[in-house]
């Protein structure tokens, strides 16, 4: 069922989001604003941050935004969000209007006063909130508010060399995740060794980056359901790191497979698939597109990463999400700005022009996760259709399957803490600074400190 592990019922949402259009005292220029889907915006200027408006999907979208709210003109700083310079323009009353950020930075900022409680600007912009995916949603909804609309999922596959399995005797069945004891004999069976150089990275488990995937996928969770307890050290957690380490030991140390990942040419003609440097890996699904534009005769096989504890597909939700910042100066057009990016029928109108530029250079459309349900079913009813190549299609049946089996960190006051204490943990054990065990004491320590102290003060 879709979203059957997700931790937040899209219904809960909904009923908390109280139908008025009156902003109620969220500090800064948003105090006074009123939301009204039927009311003229005025002139002015809108200011993003952390917005890139370069491929068709971003800027399709971008230019109905900007013409929803026109007389106002919208003035984007492209690049990524710098955190530091957004927290300081905010403290010293020159915020932008519109923030464009990581999900996972969403508990933080809002537990900050940073950014605004979207509750009217919901309900007064009438923006279809139960069209979005649910663990997206979950991770923008702090404290029982939401304070972000969600943008794009990601979701995390196997990705395998098949010529490179078929040579050891294997298949993808071997490295989904379904036995941890198969891919650690995977892993050794396609690791090559030169010397002492390391040539082919048998099994890649991405880590830190994807360890709580192999948290959930050992039967745990990283934080309790509702975001106030640290699960770090659990043996779930444990498992899952003795895992990574075990494998990266085995091919050589994390030093080497690092150095061999860092070196290949991620986006081009030389990447580890076409070159045989790489077995498998877990990877997110964007990487398909990435692989079929530039090496799309490959031996590869796409499959969703299987839990080993239930036998099912299992994927993490990431993804980004517009927020207004709490001194916000236009507040009622960042509102429908967001609205508009985020609608379904603005994702449609995206993925139509890239579907015409991919049929255009003869290729493939490789499906989109939007973050909306509804954008997504309707753009996969339209556009995603039979390459006539059966690997490519698998991989896109593998997205959407993934897609349907997602599971989120919730947001809290501590997110950003909590992250760098699981993620240290990780990288300690993997460096052979400390040993698993007490590297992931040392991080739930950290991170329960964190925790206890964030909540406290917002309650206090």
């Amino acid at each position: 069922m879709k979203g059957s592990t997700a931790k937040w019922s899209v219904l809960g949402i909904v009923t908390a989001l109280t139908v008025t259009a009156c902003a109620q005292g969220s500090g800064g220029g948003t105090a006074d604003a009123t939301f009204d889907k039927d009311a003229a915006i005025g002139a002015g200027e809108v200011s993003i941050m952390g917005f890139s408006s370069g491929d068709e999907i971003a800027s399709t979208r971008f230019d109905l935004a900007k013409k929803a709210v026109e007389p106002a003109t919208i003035k984007n700083s492209e690049g990524e969000l710098d955190m530091q310079a957004f927290l300081s323009a905010n403290a010293a009353g020159n915020a932008p209007d519109i923030v464009y950020l990581k999900r996972d930075q969403i508990g933080d900022l809002a537990n900050l006063g940073a950014i605004m409680p979207l509750t009217q600007c919901v309900a007064g912009e009438e923006i279809a909130i139960d069209d979005f995916e649910q663990a997206a949603l979950g991770q923008v909804t702090f404290d029982d508010t939401v304070y972000g609309i969600p943008e794009f999922n990601q979701v995390q596959l196997t990705m395998a060399n098949t010529d490179l399995l078929a040579a050891a005797g294997l298949t993808v069945d071997d490295v989904n995740g379904s036995d941890w004891s198969r891919i650690e004999a995977a892993a050794t069976a396609m690791n090559v060794v030169d010397g002492t150089t390391l040539k082919t990275i048998g099994y890649d488990p991405k880590i830190p980056e994807f360890f709580p995937l192999w948290v959930k996928a050992a039967g745990g969770d990283l934080i309790s359901d509702d975001g106030r307890t640290a699960q770090i050290d659990t043996p779930e957690a444990l498992a899952a790191l003795e895992l990574g380490v075990g494998i990266l030991e085995n091919e050589g140390g994390w030093g080497k497979v690092k150095a061999l990942r860092d070196s290949a040419d991620f986006f081009g003609k030389g990447n580890q698939f076409a070159t045989g440097e790489l077995g498998a890996m877990n990877m997110e699904q964007w990487y398909v597109n990435v692989l079929n534009d530039v090496t799309p005769e490959i031996p590869l096989a796409v499959v969703p990463f299987v839990s080993q504890e239930t036998g099912d597909p299992i994927s993490m939700a990431t993804g980004s999400a517009w927020a207004i910042p709490s001194k916000s100066d236009n507040p009622e057009a960042a509102c429908r700005f967001l609205r508009v990016m985020t609608e379904s029928d603005s994702w449609y109108a995206a993925a139509k022009a890239r579907f015409d530029a991919r049929t255009a250079e003869g290729k493939p459309f490789t499906g989109l996760l939007t973050g909306n349900d509804v954008a997504d079913d309707k753009i996969r009813e339209d556009f995603v259709k039979p390459s006539g190549d059966a690997k490519w299609d698998a991989a896109v049946e593998a997205t959407y399957e993934a897609n349907d089996h997602l599971f989120y960190s919730p947001a809290n006051p501590a997110d950003v803490a909590f992250k760098k204490a699981w993620q240290g943990a990780v990288n300690r054990a993997i460096g052979g600074e400390q040993e698993p065990a007490p590297a992931l004491a040392q991080a739930q320590k950290e991170a329960q400190e964190a925790l206890d102290a964030a909540w406290a003060k917002r309650e206090g």
